[in-house]
C-alpha cells in the first residue's frame, strides 16, 4: 500500500482552528496516524528553569495532528486531492492525483 502522506508533501488542514492553512509536513507517523505540519497547531508551552544556567520563557512549537484532518496537494494542478496508487513499470507503486492523474 502507498502511504497518502510522506515527509516534506504540502497539504491543506480540512478542520480545526487551523483550518484552510497550508504547510509541509516535517514528520509523518503511520503507526499512530499522527502528522506533524510546519506552521500549524501551534502549542504554547511555559518552561521554568530546571538546572542553573537554564532559561525559562515561553516556547511555542508546532503540535502532533491526526492525518485525517490533513489533506495533500497535488504539485501539477495545486489543488488540494485523494490520493490514488498507480503500477509503475518494474513494479513499484506510484502515488497520483485524482483529478489529474499525475504522479507526485
Amino acid at each position: 500500500m502507498v502511504a497518502r502522506i510522506k515527509k516534506n508533501d504540502s497539504v491543506i488542514v480540512l478542520s480545526g482552528k487551523d483550518k484552510g492553512k497550508t504547510g509541509t509536513v516535517i514528520e509523518y507517523l503511520p503507526t499512530e496516524g499522527q502528522v506533524l505540519v510546519k506552521g500549524i497547531g501551534i502549542m504554547t508551552r511555559h518552561l521554568k528553569a530546571r538546572k542553573q544556567g537554564d532559561v525559562s520563557g515561553i516556547k511555542k512549537t508546532e503540535s502532533y495532528l491526526d492525518a485525517s484532518r490533513v489533506m495533500p496537494i497535488c504539485t501539477q494542478c495545486q489543488k488540494p486531492c485523494r490520493v490514488n496508487s498507480k503500477l509503475l513499470e518494474g513494479e513499484k507503486k506510484a502515488r497520483t492525483c485524482n483529478r489529474c492523474n499525475d504522479v507526485f
